[in-house]
């Protein structure tokens, strides 16, 4: 049986410099970046997603950054799809993927046998089925399914009936036959921090992001036509700037709320990563860069 894929992991909550040591890491070990973020997908949505900036992109391959227009969308199953593509290409020409960043959700649905399922407009709905109708239907191909679906929530009763059609066995058993375990040989690496210089950083870096242009670059998205229920900007550093826009808060106001909604944020990183993946945490960076590299070589 063929050795699976190796792949680098590079993770924790915001501002903890895992750009720079993916960096790093990628020129050490013959490594390209994917970044593992669900709103530097987006062209123009550069400083208030902390980016990595054009110079950075020069001293390491990077994937997965600036391939959506602001009006689209991005889902966790179009993430899983792209980056197990890219880790497929950059593993075939002899290289190291490294998984920078993120949302923890997106890199565990890549790393992990995790299936998910279309919902494809073709597929049958049932119109003239009433609810119970439905649930009798789903019954007889899923029962197991109902412990979770209730009678009156109609869309998830078609979509199982769909699913079970389609799959020739009910969304539970599916989800029962999958392991939840790894599909690539991986080694996650997070970047940890005490918490007071953490906030201290962050704080810097969203007045770093307003001296860099961030309202600048937030007005230009609208004058593009983006608004801000899109889900472009939905992230942390964009949606706060929409009371501003509507004459609600002061710039200040908005910079304090970003402040805040960062802090709050990485609070719910840390238990996530924590209960969700087998990181090792490091707060030493030089530690982190060593243990990547003796794992490379092992």
């Amino acid at each position: 049986m063929p050795a699976a894929t190796r792949v680098l992991v590079i993770a924790g909550p915001t501002a903890t410099g895992k750009t720079e040591l993916g960096i790093r890491l990628a020129q050490e070990l013959n490594g390209e970046i994917i970044s593992g973020d669900s709103i530097q997908v987006y062209r123009g949505l550069d400083i208030g997603s902390a980016k990595a900036s054009r110079e950075e992109q020069m001293l390491a391959v990077h994937h997965l950054i600036d391939i959506k227009d602001p009006k689209e969308n991005y889902s966790v199953k179009e993430f899983q799809e792209l980056a197990r593509a890219k880790i497929a290409d950059i593993a075939k020409r002899g290289k190291l993927p490294i998984i920078v960043g993120g949302t923890g959700l997106y890199i565990k649905a890549c790393l992990y046998d995790y299936h998910f399922f279309d919902e494809e407009e073709e597929d049958e709905q049932f119109e003239d089925l009433s609810n119970e109708e439905l649930y009798e239907k789903l019954k007889e191909l899923d029962e197991k399914a109902l412990e979770k679906i209730h009678i009156n929530n109609r869309k998830r009763l078609v979509r199982a009936i769909n699913i079970a059609r389609k799959h020739g066995k009910g969304i539970s058993a599916i989800k029962d036959e999958q392991k939840h375990q790894p599909i690539y040989d991986i080694c996650i690496i997070g970047l940890d921090d005490e918490r007071d210089e953490l906030y201290e950083r962050i704080s810097k870096r969203v007045d770093r992001m307003m001296e860099q242009g961030l309202l600048d670059e937030i007005r230009n998205l609208l004058d593009q036509g983006v608004l801000f229920s899109d889900q472009s900007m939905q992230g942390i550093g964009y949606k706060e700037f929409a009371a501003y826009f509507q004459n609600e808060k002061t710039v200040e106001e908005c910079v304090e709320e970003v402040k805040r909604n960062t802090r709050h944020f990485v609070k719910r990183q840390y238990t996530w990563f924590r209960n969700q993946l087998p990181a090792v945490w490091f707060i030493d960076r030089s530690a982190a860069y060593e243990y990547a590299r003796k794992w490379m070589k092992g």
